[in-house]
């Protein structure tokens, strides 16, 4: 989805991370690790968090990738993820946090999911798919951006299944071609790697791939 007519490549050694979101930072950290590249976050240089207004992944990746490059006068990067469900419309999709409130409560969260699931008779596995979502958007200080789309498709499970590092509803996710949840999993097992085998294996693992193969140039990577 990004537009090649006009693509970019990063040029800098540094890279401005548009989150405040712990675990999202982690699992690009992990990601991007094997980068040539300092990594900085929005909360680290203080930049304030901008409402995400949007209806869209792309529309709320690109409020937030705009707005830290704007106020810090770099190239960022930002993340909307979301869990979309096939029996509830797609829900809770792009308000996928909003539904573990200002707390940021997971297992409410997950809760909800699971009422919703209950109130439209989704109990067996089959109706019970979701996919994970993962559209990441770089910025330019001159508004300029490009978008990298991931995804990964499963089944929900109930209740939770945890064990590894998680965040979200990972622990309720699980991956088709797999017998674990994403919250049993290693950060390995999870992801996999962008650089070598078994490859990408989690949606953002996907668009991150995308992101780099594209828009960094190959003396940064490892």
């Amino acid at each position: 989805m990004t537009d090649t007519t006009a693509h970019r490549r990063i040029d800098g050694r540094r890279l401005l991370v548009a989150s405040h979101n712990s675990g999202k930072i982690r699992e690009l950290d992990f990601l991007l690790g094997g980068l040539k590249m300092e990594l900085v976050t929005a909360g680290e240089l203080g930049l304030p968090e901008p409402a995400e207004t949007g209806t869209t992944f792309v529309e709320n990746a690109r409020i937030k990738a705009l707005a830290a490059a704007t106020a810090a006068g770099e190239v960022a990067l930002s993340d909307d993820s979301g869990l979309c469900v096939e029996a509830l419309g797609g829900a809770p999709g792009v308000y996928t946090a909003d539904w573990a409130g200002p707390d940021r409560d997971w297992d409410r969260a997950m809760r909800l999911v699971e009422e919703e699931l209950q109130k439209v008779g989704a109990t067996a596995p089959g109706q019970r798919k979701a996919k994970f979502v993962s559209l990441l958007c770089l910025a330019w200080p001159d508004g300029h951006t490009q978008e990298y789309l991931g995804e990964r498709e499963g089944e929900l499970v109930w209740p939770p299944r945890r064990g590894g590092v998680s965040y979200g509803y990972d622990p309720v996710f699980m991956p088709d071609g797999e017998d674990k949840t994403f919250g049993q999993m290693t950060a390995e097992e999870k992801h996999g790697s962008i650089w070598a085998a078994p490859g990408p294996l989690s949606h953002r693992a996907r668009s991150v791939q995308r992101l780099v193969e594209a828009a960094f140039p190959e003396g940064i990577r490892p």
